[in-house]
């Protein structure tokens, strides 16, 4: 038996065989000989052979060659697309022996017998078709009885069109890939129709005529064709549901084919119901797998279209892996390492987000999305120079190129640079009037820029764009630092009162109540944490449910990884927990949740995740109350293997936790000395729930500082009344601290980082907590009088509206944009 040759082998002899003059491009003409000669029993109209070269020199234009024509790795490339078969086209061609089988389907005569034809059988182009697509060598027509039905739903569609019952044009903005492309995505929804149209309802009924005539095939494979062939051209004629229809009944006709299943992904893609279509690619990618080499080629595709699907419902965890997958089983797959390097710039990875997408950049430099990303992957490790080429790359590629605009507006805000913010955001609303958020961080630049007019007038459009409410406190805020400029000698727009920052043993407590000032920066931290991943809507008691749900692997010995899991495992029971957010919030919840709680498990286990011990790190922040949250901590401990079941958890699993909790949520406390010794010393002895609390509660070497988020978790949205903070001069919402000298007010904030009015020179502060307006009321210790004349001497007083005012505002002159960037 001759030696196997190698696939790429075998598209060399066949680019070699046709290059006629030898110049390592296949022209027009030498493509059009290739075609003919690999089907030699097809006789095709000079209109089809046009029809297909222009198909496949716009489809794979960036391995064309102006001078030569289609580059071996162009041929490669339609063959790794599933453009033809390599060794059907190699045995046509009489150049070896064919040692792989054929992964495709081969053309059948009305007699059954086999046929080496790549297309159609030779009877069947005998007629003039109407569909010039089903020319090409992607759509394996095999049967005669499906030509006929390819010509009466092309009949269908031209008389619909002429009916005029297209409703809208445009173009999506939708990534994908379709089975036969790799260098195409999901195919751009040009077209939408009106399904109210009279006209509509009639061609459903016939084309329902023409489906029964596919029902009554022959046989399964004759009635698979003709369904496969109906959904083909409906799906190019941007027909998307009746192409379903016809994908769903020929999966029915051949349950472990993966073709129909992958496009009826794809058109649930288009359509928006992104669950359904990753189900479809999920089947299809397990049928692919199952078929062996024979369908590799497809597989980069299905990997690619699931993870935009998984992607669009917010599992970017999970989409990094199928775009890594197509990566490896593609190295040259452009697309997919764009794709996986924007993702995993999604997860704040950024590291990696920019070898991933330099390497796209590698091997397609007119990328402009990749240069894009890119940029925002740069911006957020800190090398803004090489971003700004980036963004300015991708502008000069595609000067509407929105989120460059965009983003790079974000940098030039970041760094300070508000006049070339500002310019680009404009940038960004000429191309796109309804931008909001440009509109919105257009006016914060303008501020930044000293620009009061424009900002106030950016803000109201916004304003207008979106009706958040949020937006008309930021106006009515702008317009209270007006007020004050005017009355300043000179002052600049939102001029803030001066403040200085006081070591932290200036500041005393005034009763044991007021919380010290470390320990609440530590808990305001958390608390953004949790307001950013949303888990404090998510009820403690989910976790228990999730945790009786959930298969434990079962316990094997004393291995790091017993009971861990992958990533994307987590997450999907993470989307279940956080069911109730939109896609794009949860990816923000992933976010925040890979940096700070991965970022310290992956540490122990690369790749891997304990379940048992994640779900005791999410128990504190999640809702409920104080003693639940405590109670699925230990409930979590308790059913994670090594503890075989029991009523205790070991010591050693306890003090774990601890640590690995306090790294988590105060990484700047110090480690506690007493409890990794214990740990060292003491493997084997268990404790039960109560000397658990003990470890849990120590507000030196626990989770103390529980107590205080919960404070503010009942208390950061109480309203302080009239009291504005003296330093930031914002309405105080949450708790309110009042030094008991001087009588001046400050937020938590203020509070936490030590910042006191630069007028008020003291040797040491000493405040006092107010949860709530209300409890103020009976505090005798500051006067009308001494209120208005602290007020008076740091410039928040107003005798015409104070009391009146009480806005929420998001941002003052010099804070970043109140949105991401991207």
């Amino acid at each position: 038996m001759p030696p196997r040759m190698k696939r790429e082998d075998k598209v060399l002899t066949i680019f070699n065989r046709f290059d006629a003059n030898k110049d390592g491009g296949l022209d027009r003409q030498e493509m059009a000989s290739l075609v003919v000669s690999v089907n030699p029993l097809v006789h095709f109209s000079e209109e089809q052979i046009t029809a297909i070269l222009d198909e496949v020199f716009r489809t794979y234009e960036e391995f064309i060659d102006p001078l030569k024509g289609l580059t071996y790795d162009g041929l490669l490339r339609t063959y790794d697309d599933g453009a033809g078969d390599v060794d059907r086209d190699f045995e046509a061609l009489n150049l070896g022996t064919i040692v792989e089988s054929s992964p495709v389907l081969i053309s059948i005569g009305s007699n059954g017998s086999s046929s080496s034809s790549s297309l159609v059988n030779e009877a069947a182009l005998k007629r003039q078709r109407t569909a010039a697509w089903a020319a090409s060598p992607n759509h394996v027509i095999a049967f005669e009885s499906t030509w006929n039905i390819v010509d009466d739903v092309g009949i269908l569609i031209k008389r619909l069109r002429g009916k005029n019952d297209i409703v809208s044009n445009g173009c999506g903005d939708r990534e994908g890939s379709n089975e036969s492309g790799g260098s195409r995505e999901f195919l751009e929804r040009r077209v939408v129709w009106d399904e109210n149209g009279k006209g509509y309802s009639t061609f459903v009924k016939e084309l329902g005529v023409l489906r029964g005539r596919a029902d009554a095939a022959k046989s399964i494979e004759e009635a698979f064709d003709a369904h496969m062939a109906i959904g083909r051209i409906l799906y190019e004629s941007y027909l998307f549901k009746e192409a379903l229809v016809s994908f769903k009944q020929a999966s029915e006709l051949q349950p472990i084919n993966f073709r129909p299943r992958f496009r009826a992904g794809n058109c649930l893609y288009i359509l928006e119901r992104y669950r359904e279509g990753k189900e479809e690619f999920s089947m299809a990618l397990e049928a692919a797998e199952l078929g062996g080499n024979q369908w590799s080629y497809i597989l980069p595709q299905i990997h690619v279209n699931l993870g935009i699907s998984l992607e669009r419902e917010g599992m970017i965890l999970s989409a990094c892996e199928h775009y890594r997958e197509a990566a490896m089983l593609c190295p040259t797959h452009f697309r997919a390492l764009k794709l996986l390097g924007s993702a995993l710039f999604g997860i704040g990875e950024y590291g990696a987000a920019e070898k991933a997408l330099e390497e796209a950049i590698f091997l397609k430099p007119d990328y402009a999305d990749a240069h894009c990303d890119l940029g925002s992957a740069l911006h957020a490790i800190g090398d803004n120079e090489r971003a700004i080429e980036e963004f300015q790359r991708a502008i000069d590629l595609k000067p509407s190129h929105v989120d460059a605009l965009y983003n790079l507006g974000g940098l030039y805000m970041d760094v300070g640079r508000y006049h070339r913010a500002s310019e680009m955001y404009g940038r960004v609303l000429d191309v796109c009037p309804s931008h909001w958020r440009a509109q919105l961080n257009k006016a914060v630049a303008s501020l930044g820029a000293e620009e009061t007019k424009d900002a106030k007038k950016a803000l109201k459009e916004a304003f207008k764009m979106t009706n958040r409410v949020e937006l008309h406190d930021a106006i009515a805020h702008l317009e209270q630092l007006q007020k004050h400029r005017s009355k300043s000698k000179g002052g600049g727009v939102g001029e803030v009162v001066a403040f200085v920052v006081v070591e932290p043993f200036k500041f005393k407590r005034a009763d044991d109540r007021t919380v010290e000032r470390q320990e609440l920066a530590r808990a305001l931290e958390i608390r953004e944490f949790q307001k950013l991943t949303r888990l404090n809507r998510c009820d403690v008691l989910l976790l228990r449910k999730e945790m009786n749900e959930t298969k434990m692997p079962a316990f094997t010995g004393t291995s790091a990884r017993e009971g861990s899991f992958r990533k994307a495992v987590w997450e999907a029971i993470l989307r279940k927990l956080l069911h109730f957010l939109k896609p794009e919030t949860f990816q923000g919840a992933v976010k925040a949740i890979n940096q700070r709680i991965f970022s310290v498990l992956d540490s122990r286990v690369p790749c891997t995740v304990d379940l048992g011990m994640f779900f005791a790190v999410l128990a504190p922040i999640c809702g409920g109350s104080f003693d639940k949250r405590k109670k699925i901590v230990f409930d979590a401990l308790l059913w994670r293997p090594a503890n075989g079941g029991g009523a205790n958890i070991r010591k050693v699993d306890a003090m774990a936790y601890i640590r690995l909790l306090r790294a988590i949520y105060i990484p700047s406390a110090e480690p506690s000395e007493v409890m990794e010794e214990q740990e060292e010393n003491d493997t084997f002895s268990t404790i039960s729930y109560s000397e658990f609390l003990e470890f849990f509660d120590d507000p030196e070497s626990g989770f103390g500082i529980m107590n205080t988020l919960v404070k503010l978790e009942t208390g950061d949205r109480i309203r302080q009344g009239y009291h504005v903070c003296s330093v930031c001069q914002y309405p105080i919402i949450g708790y309110r601290f009042k030094e008991v000298k001087s009588h001046f007010n400050l937020c938590s904030q203020c509070y936490s980082e030590g910042k006191v009015p630069s007028s008020f020179n003291q040797e040491e502060y000493k405040f006092k907590e107010y949860g709530a307006k209300y409890e103020g009321a009976t505090d005798k210790s500051e006067t009308d009088d001494a209120i208005k004349q602290r007020d008076i001497q740091i410039g928040t007083y107003e005798a015409e509206d104070y009391g009146n005012y009480d806005p929420t505002p998001m941002f003052y002159p010099g804070d970043p944009a109140p949105f991401p960037h991207r």
